[in-house]
């Protein structure tokens, strides 16, 4: 696992550089700054309505700032379709699940990896053999996601009967399933209790380890991320307040004020 520090000299697996929209008389973001080093883990934090899920939404596509940057593996994205920068290495979760509620665990990682899938329906519906040998790996694949973050036992149930803090670790499965190089995760520990919170922040370190990802996340549960992350954003009002180490953002007087209120809160030992 990388140390938990930011060499000046690192270049950067994400960069974003002076990016701005807004909407009417509304200024989201305005000239926002960050940057993410490959394999680390940054948190991305601030009140609400700070533009934090705006920001996510101009990194992978779905909106197109006014003024800015955004590149990524030193190439400019900016203006690339979502689709596109998905087949880079692009995967990111929401703040409101994306999976589809109707079908099993499994039946949503399966169909998560649907893009990578070669074959023809006419080619299925008649049963050639690659297709049924593709289908197989699929399922594997889907297997490995499962056992990784142990959602076995849940396998074949439908996701609109399991609880909240289990359909956000489905969804960052089905994101799992689509092979990416850079995790957005928009609030990864909502609707969990404290010690899932806890258990989730363990998984992403082995994510980063095991799996050798790069994860920028939006989240609003402190110990989890001043336990996971290397370095941290602070957005307030569209603009960054401030970023640093985790421990230098819990002392940071206009943070305190703006977000965490009186007392900074001590993440996990």
């Amino acid at each position: 696992m990388p140390p938990r520090s930011r060499p000046e000299a690192a270049v950067a697996f994400l960069e974003i550089e002076d990016l701005s929209i807004h909407f009417g008389g509304v200024r989201a973001l305005d000239g926002v700054d960050l940057k993410v080093g490959e394999w680390e883990i940054v948190g991305l934090i601030g009140p609400n309505g700070a533009g934090k899920t705006t920001l996510f939404n101009c990194v992978t596509g779905f909106y197109r700032p006014d003024r800015g940057r955004v590149r990524y593996r030193g190439k400019d994205v900016t203006h690339m379709r979502p689709h596109r920068r998905a087949a880079m290495g692009f995967g990111r979760t929401f703040q409101q699940v994306g999976l589809v509620r109707s079908l099993t665990v499994m039946e949503n990682l399966l169909v998560a990896q649907h893009a990578r899938v070669r074959y023809t329906a006419l080619e299925a519906l008649v049963g050639v053999p690659g297709a049924f040998t593709e289908e197989r790996e699929l399922r594997r694949r889907a297997e490995g996601i499962l056992d990784f973050l142990e959602l076995s036992p849940v396998r074949d149930e439908r996701i609109q009967g399991l609880p909240y803090g289990a359909q956000k670790l489905v969804e960052l499965g089905a994101v799992l399933a689509t092979e990416p190089d850079i995790l957005l995760l928009d609030e990864p520990s909502s609707g969990m209790a404290p010690e899932e919170a806890r258990t989730l922040g363990e998984t992403l370190l082995r994510m980063r380890r095991e799996l050798e990802l790069t994860i920028l996340m939006i989240e609003h549960h402190v110990p989890l991320v001043v336990g996971v992350c290397d370095h941290v954003f602070v957005l307030n009002f569209g603009r960054m307040l401030a970023d640093g180490p985790p421990s230098e953002i819990q002392r940071h007087p206009e943070v305190i004020a703006a977000y965490l209120g009186e007392e900074a809160v001590d993440g996990p030992s």
